[in-house]
């Protein structure tokens, strides 16, 4: 059937309409009640969707914005439980006081996090200015000498909060514990804080779907790994970055770029796609300077460590470069599965994986090329928010580390680039649910936990989903009108100095013009 014979039979793209019938315009705030399936059938159980005579933005207090953030804070309190039986302790028969980690509980309750063995691993419990980032060092059981090996804020994070527990500790007047188990709640308050910094930029991103910042305030993979290990840092940079960005203040949004690249690297990923952007609506002036505002503030935070301790500096890049391919990258799954050795099967103690490194690394760049193409060669330009998702998962895919706390580098941009609640739900809770068959496989299977295939199936079929998502983002980059964000004659109201520009295209690709490229724009 032809698209112009499914239109005529209702079976077209729907445009968002009120409950009277009424096209929304672009004055209207976006309902997901009206617009989204699942959102209208969860409303259910508080008496139904919005009615049309509803009064909307008159509530002195309650406003989208409080409302979203409370819902984070309640996942964040959820996801503190969810760690707190890893903070138990028992006493040895020595009567001295110790953490109860005995037997692989922290596997058995799925309550793992990094950050309590780095208490010690990264010699963060040593009293003083013993345990200074990236100038203590130490021998690890192979012989290699070991520093920091986080980025430079992400490792100065982790010392400050350490010297807050022993203080902490130290003052009898406050209530005692472990000085890791303090550690791990300092720590976990400023994550928290950082996720909520994080959602408070996406809401006021989200400007007329300020509900759909909920779906990051209520992900499970926020209550599953917030505090598994310190991203949170870097989605807070990121997002604030790209609100900078969106208020057309590319300075500030570079500066900001720069400071979550020196806590992890991805947010300075998102500097590719403002470039590229800015190339095809004629603003690289604007893209420039973000990204030499990026450079200059991630070299000036890196400097005064980088002269001071260039052993210590180098430890992040070292141990990224020598690192093989981790449990649950593409390589590993093939390799487990199919007895395939590997592209470096011999590899002596400390020496890097080099083809391993040079194929995800060339992989990379071949998917940023596509990238990059499909933002040339699409039929309008595409909203930045897309091609952010579309970069950061195509790092994730191809990158031999995925460690399972990376996925909330995903979060604000897919709520951003696919506002779709049903198909972001159901990958949060699928890339949420790896999380177990993990646990329970690092367990053992000799203590009741399970074979390495079920965690590799799950995580072929979160790769899977993940791989989804990025379909629909770029069929809504190439068919502009299943854009939900795009309904009602809206551009780009993350994009900045890009929203309203003039879309001149590339010189280098043809473009062609796409009969449906006009059409209303669905929910």
């Amino acid at each position: 059937m032809a698209r112009s014979e499914r239109a005529r039979a209702g079976g077209g793209p729907k445009v968002a309409a009120r409950p009277d019938g009424r096209t929304l315009s672009p004055s209207d705030r976006v309902v997901p009640t009206w617009t989204d399936r699942p959102a209208r059938q969860a409303s259910r159980i508080i008496g139904g969707p919005l009615g049309r005579h509803a009064v909307i933005g008159r509530h002195r207090f309650w406003t989208p914005l409080r409302v979203v953030l409370l819902l984070a804070v309640v996942t964040l309190a959820a996801g503190w439980l969810a760690k707190s039986p890893c903070l138990q302790t028992y006493t040895d028969d020595a009567g001295q006081v110790q953490l109860d980690w005995r037997d692989g509980r922290q596997y058995q309750a799925f309550c793992y996090s990094d950050t309590v063995p780095l208490y010690t691993a990264e010699r963060l419990d040593r009293p003083g200015l013993e345990g200074f980032p990236y100038a203590t060092s130490w021998i690890d059981d192979g012989g290699q000498v070991r520093y920091m090996e986080y980025p430079v804020i992400t490792g100065l994070f982790q010392w400050v909060n350490a010297k807050t527990a022993q203080a902490w500790t130290a003052a009898d007047w406050l209530p005692g514990g472990l000085p890791v188990i303090v550690y791990f709640d300092v720590t976990a308050w400023w994550l928290a804080l950082a996720w909520v910094v994080t959602v408070w930029a996406l809401v006021l991103l989200c400007r007329r779907r300020p509900w759909d910042a909920a779906l990051a305030a209520i992900s499970p993979l926020v209550a599953v790994h917030v505090f598994t290990n310190f991203d949170a840092l870097a989605t807070a940079a990121a997002t604030t970055g790209l609100l900078a960005w969106a208020r057309r203040r590319p300075v500030l949004a570079g500066v900001l770029l720069g400071v979550g690249g020196a806590a992890k690297l991805y947010p300075l990923l998102l500097l590719g796609p403002i470039l590229v952007l800015c190339v095809r609506a004629g603003r690289l002036r604007d893209g420039l300077r973000a990204t030499l505002a990026a450079v200059v503030t991630w070299a000036v935070v890196n400097a005064p460590i980088a002269l001071r301790f260039p052993d210590g500096w180098r430890e992040f890049f070292r141990l990224n470069r020598e690192r093989g391919a981790d449990p649950d990258s593409l390589y590993n799954v093939v390799s487990t599965l199919t007895g395939w050795p590997g592209f470096d099967p011999t590899l002596a103690p400390g020496e890097a994986p080099v083809v391993l490194n040079l194929v995800s690394g060339l992989l990379f760049v071949a998917a940023c090329v596509a990238i990059a193409w499909v933002a040339f060669a699409a039929p309008r330009r595409p909203r930045l928010a897309q091609l952010c998702f579309l970069v950061a998962c195509a790092f994730l895919l191809t990158n031999k580390v995925w460690s399972p706390q990376f996925s909330l580098w995903l979060v604000p941009l897919a709520v951003l680039a696919l506002p779709r609640w049903r198909w972001l739900i159901a990958w949060m809770i699928v890339d949420a649910m790896v999380w177990f068959p993990r646990m329970a496989f690092y367990l053992g299977v000799d203590r009741d936990g399970l074979p390495v295939q079920w965690f590799l199936g799950a995580v072929m079929v979160r790769d899977a989903v993940v791989t989804a998502l990025c379909v629909l983002v770029i069929r809504e980059i190439w068919r502009p009108h299943f854009d939900a964000v795009r309904r009602a004659h809206t551009d780009d109201p993350h994009g900045g100095v890009l929203d309203g520009a003039p879309d001149t295209g590339s010189p280098r690709v043809r473009l062609r013009p796409v009969a449906d490229a006009a059409r209303p724009v669905v929910p």
